[in-house]
C-alpha cells in the first residue's frame, strides 16, 4: 500500500487529461478508486491504518486539487484506532433501523432504496458483463460497489468493455449522479471525522473525474 497510497495521491495533480494519459496516471486512477472503495465498504482495520501511517502525504506537484483532500484523510487515518473507526462507521453507516447516511445511489436519486435507479445499473452491468457478488449483502448501488465498477473499467484487460467510453457512461449515471449528495450527508453528521475525511476525498476525485469527462466531450 505504501506504493500505492503514493500513487494515489499523484492521483490528482490536476484535472486528468485522458487524451495523453499514460499507464502510470490510469494506474492511479484505478487505485485511488479501489481505495475508496475498501474505505467506504468497511472501517479501516488495523493493517491499513499501519499502512497510512508511512503513506506519503505531498503530492509532487504542491497545490494540485487532490492533496489538501489527501493529506486530511491520511492525517484522519493517524488520528483513529481500528475501534473507534468502526464504532464511528457503525454510528453513521449501521445500526438498527434507518441509518443517519444511506450509501446507496437509489435512495439518493429516488429518495427509497432498491427503486428504479438500481433496476438501470443492473441492466448496464449486465451490459458489460457484470453481475452481482451472492458472497456479498450489499445491492450493487453501494458506492464501493460503482466504485468497484470504475476501478475495473479503467484497470481491466478486455478493451472491449474497459475503456473510456465505457468509463464515461458508467460514471456520469452511476458516480456523478450521487456520489456528492453522499459526501455531503456525511458532513452533516456530528459523529463524522474520519469518514467526513474521505467524504472530503470522495468529493474531490469525483469533481476531478467529472471535469476529465467535461474535457473528454469537448
Amino acid at each position: 500500500m505504501n506504493d500505492s497510497a503514493s500513487r494515489a495521491a499523484r492521483a490528482d495533480l490536476a484535472a486528468l487529461s485522458f487524451a495523453t494519459a499514460d499507464d502510470s496516471e490510469e494506474l492511479a486512477r484505478a487505485e485511488l478508486y479501489g481505495l475508496l472503495a475498501r474505505l467506504w465498504i468497511a472501517p479501516p482495520d488495523e493493517a491499513l491504518l499501519q499502512q497510512f501511517a508511512v503513506a506519503v502525504t505531498e503530492a509532487p506537484q504542491p497545490g494540485g486539487f487532490l492533496e489538501a483532500p489527501w493529506q486530511a484523510l491520511v492525517a484522519a487515518m493517524r488520528d483513529t484506532t481500528p475501534a473507534a473507526a468502526a464504532a464511528e462507521y457503525d454510528a453513521l453507516f449501521g445500526g438498527v433501523g434507518k441509518p443517519e447516511v444511506f450509501l446507496y445511489g437509489s435512495f439518493y436519486l429516488s429518495g427509497f432504496l432498491n427503486e428504479k435507479p438500481l433496476a438501470q445499473l443492473r441492466d448496464d452491468l449486465a451490459r458489460i458483463g457484470l453481475a452481482r457478488d451472492e458472497q456479498r449483502g450489499e445491492t450493487e448501488d453501494h458506492v464501493a460497489g460503482v466504485f468497484e465498477v470504475m476501478r475495473f473499467l479503467i484497470a481491466g484487460d478486455d478493451v472491449a468493455v474497459c475503456n473510456l467510453e465505457q468509463q464515461r457512461r458508467f460514471f456520469r449515471a452511476h458516480v456523478q449522479s450521487w456520489v456528492e449528495k453522499l459526501c455531503d450527508a456525511v458532513d452533516a453528521q456530528p459523529a463524522a471525522a474520519l469518514y467526513r475525511a474521505l467524504a472530503g476525498l470522495t468529493r474531490a476525485f469525483v469533481q476531478v473525474e467529472t471535469q476529465g469527462f467535461d474535457l473528454l466531450e469537448l
